[in-house]
């Protein structure tokens, strides 16, 4: 709250500012639900990386807390995250060393057409020879911190109203596989929090319209292309379909030959 100047809407996916706000909001469901928990590992890491595994039920997530703890991000069916929050916290650890570990069936296909690619880029000494890291184990999770929330898409046509201004998982919602949210979160509030200064020294009011406007404009040119290619990322791994999977997959291969282009985070198939 601003006081007396206006109002920051951060309440959430659910937000009753914004729909106080009487503002169009565009959104879908993915009928799927996201587990989350603290986890501690078998083991600490020396190098502290996300890992992210494309299960046939979603992808699962750990993100580095510490070099001991990790934070779970695990997309599943409804069906499946209900029965997951059922277990106890030891057949949870089992359920989620299995899920990180298990083997499933590979397609024929796709493994004839990554190995003529990959011969392709030994043939041009573009073959990573990079030693694959391994997951880490999950020891423990931390008592009373799993819990579950439904997944979906949501975007608010307009960030701004007289007075009052949305940030975050109001203003926009998007699938955690990628890992964006949080992230367009912090964009907003240092956008926000920029042009808020700006208007202080011109000597504005914190609700003049004109700078809650150019903060809307800013943000929605950030965060709408980033949500609809996190939304295209979903539908691309939500299929099994063989020709999808083999071009991502090769997608995959290019990505970790080619070193200018690789991410921080590893990524298990």
């Amino acid at each position: 709250m601003i006081a007396p100047h206006g109002q920051i809407g951060a309440d959430g996916a659910n937000s009753q500012v914004r729909k106080a706000m009487n503002v169009q909001y565009l959104s879908w469901n993915y009928h799927q639900m996201g587990i989350v928990a603290t986890l501690k590992l078998s083991e600490p890491t020396e190098n502290v990386v996300a890992w992210q595994r494309f299960l046939p039920t979603g992808p699962i997530a750990l993100l580095p807390l510490t070099d001991e703890l990790s934070s779970l991000v695990w997309s599943t069916s409804i069906q499946q995250a209900k029965e997951l929050l059922r277990l106890s916290d030891e057949s949870f650890v089992d359920a989620l060393n299995d899920a990180l570990w298990k083997k499933y069936p590979r397609d024929k296909v796709v493994d004839i057409a990554t190995q003529k690619l990959n011969e392709i880029l030994e043939s041009m000494f573009l073959s990573s020879n990079a030693v694959r890291q391994l997951h880490p184990s999950i020891a423990s999770v931390e008592e009373g911190s799993r819990a579950a929330f439904p997944l979906g898409f949501g975007h608010s046509t307009r960030y701004v109203s007289k007075g009052v201004v949305l940030v975050g998982d109001a203003a926009h919602r998007v699938h955690p596989l990628a890992g964006q949210g949080v992230n367009l979160g912090f964009g907003d509030v240092q956008c926000l929090s920029d042009l808020l200064c700006e208007a202080v020294f011109n000597g504005s009011t914190l609700g003049n319209m004109a700078h809650l406007r150019k903060y809307e404009t800013l943000r929605q040119r950030h965060n709408v292309p980033t949500m609809l290619a996190v939304d295209g990322l979903q539908k691309l791994y939500g299929t099994t379909l063989t020709p999808v999977v083999v071009l991502r997959s090769l997608g995959l291969q290019l990505t970790h030959a080619l070193n200018p282009v690789k991410v921080g985070t590893s990524t298990l198939i």
